[in-house]
């Protein structure tokens, strides 16, 4: 794979650091020249990279804070008694890790909004750090959407097996594993990067001495063991990337057919219960008020499904395009990687941000539980009855 090395040192500095790091000496793996033939997607899709790079980090740093508030509600609804069961224990995990991704990215968002780019070794080893964090929170994020998507279908698809196999136990331990397992298969990236000084002509600064100027590049492990930069490159691309991808994309696929057989067991057992309650309320007067129950049990079910397939499809949305991207950059080499994937790149982490972000509103607009008890614990209903007696005693004439 001979244009790996310029592939993964150009995501890094590429995409922490800013296109100017061309400008100033920046290593490349492979020594391949800055002016490249645009030959698999055109100069027009780097126009439009160019174009949104300009507003990629206010408008990440917009969806970054509205999701760590949005994310933070998350967990503290979610761990009220009422609304504690095994699968929204998964979506605490959930919400936890794209809360930590999203705080983490805040002050690099900031830095590159609006302070000027110094390549000091502080802020280089800070993108260092930032690179493995997010890699580690965003991959325990995959496996949670995974876990999620195959959890719902046990229960949707056997609902009698489900009752032993979809336990609280069972919930937590998952959690457990995504957030002890993630930091270690991700070590292959952490050993694939380093801090490293830029080779430039001496130059000195205003008092004297000698400017020292620090990107994050391929460490010395990498490049003389190029098994390792293999290894990192279908572990992010394939083992991250497409296989999750794959599943859940099965996973929702059988979710969406249980779900629709389901709803046909369901209609024919509510229209033979309908038929013998009436019958029976013919006869005794009673009867209609348990089969209102279980039907309104059934819809809550059908919509906690409907709101995870939403959950899992918007991830698979977001997931996909990057993972082939990525994958496709290995065989085809630097020039689609950089005519193709780089263009997009922080538009795919925007949506990335973006995803992680938006799952407080998919909970609000489709689960009624969860409305209610985050109604509840912020005494929205109290503020609007409050509102609305205010609203009459100021339309109400005064009597002179």
């Amino acid at each position: 794979m001979e244009s790996y090395s310029s592939y993964i040192t150009s995501t890094v500095n590429e995409t922490f650091l800013g296109v100017n790091d061309r400008e100033e000496g920046t290593i490349t793996g492979d020594d391949i020249p800055i002016t490249i033939q645009l030959e698999y997607c055109g100069a027009g899709l780097k126009s439009f990279g160019d174009a949104y790079r300009g507003v990629h980090g206010y408008a990440s740093l917009v969806v970054c804070l509205f999701g760590s508030i949005a994310n933070i509600l998350n967990l503290i609804v979610l761990t009220r008694r009422e609304m504690i069961n095994p699968t929204n224990i998964i979506l605490t995990g959930l919400a936890l890790a794209d809360l930590l991704n999203m705080m983490e990215y805040v002050p690099y968002a900031i830095y590159m909004t609006y302070f000027k780019h110094e390549k000091t070794y502080g802020w280089a080893m800070f993108v260092l750090m930032h690179s493995n964090f997010s890699q580690v929170c965003h991959t325990i994020s995959i496996w949670l959407n995974v876990t999620l998507a195959v959890w719902r279908y046990i229960i949707v698809a056997m609902p009698i097996k489900s009752k032993t196999v979809c336990t609280m136990q069972r919930a937590k331990y998952a959690i457990a594993l995504g957030y002890i397992i993630v930091p270690i298969i991700c070590i292959p990236n952490y050993l694939t990067y380093a801090v490293r000084e830029i080779p430039r002509k001496e130059t000195t600064s205003g008092s004297g001495s000698r400017e020292r100027k620090y990107i994050v590049n391929l460490s010395d492990r990498a490049n003389n063991h190029p098994v390792l930069m293999t290894t990192n490159f279908w572990l992010y691309s394939v083992v991250m990337k497409l296989i999750p991808c794959a599943i859940l994309t099965i996973v929702s696929l059988r979710l969406i057919h249980s779900l629709m057989q389901a709803k046909k067991r369901q209609n024919l057992f509510f229209a033979n219960r309908s038929r013998a309650s009436e019958d029976l309320s013919s006869s005794s007067g009673s009867g209609r008020g348990s089969i209102k129950s279980s039907h309104d049990m059934g819809i809550g079910s059908d919509r906690t499904t409907k709101m995870l397939l939403a959950v899992l499809l918007l991830f698979l949305f977001t997931e996909f395009p990057q993972g082939l991207l990525g994958l496709l950059s290995g065989p085809l080499g630097d020039l689609f990687f950089r005519s193709c994937y780089m263009p997009l790149a922080d538009l795919m982490d925007f949506f990335a941000l973006l995803n992680s972000a938006i799952n407080f509103i998919l909970y609000c607009a489709m689960s009624t539980k969860f409305r209610e008890t985050f109604s509840k614990l912020f005494w929205l209903k109290e503020m609007m009855k409050f509102g609305r007696q205010r609203g009459r005693k100021i339309s109400q004439p005064v009597s002179v």
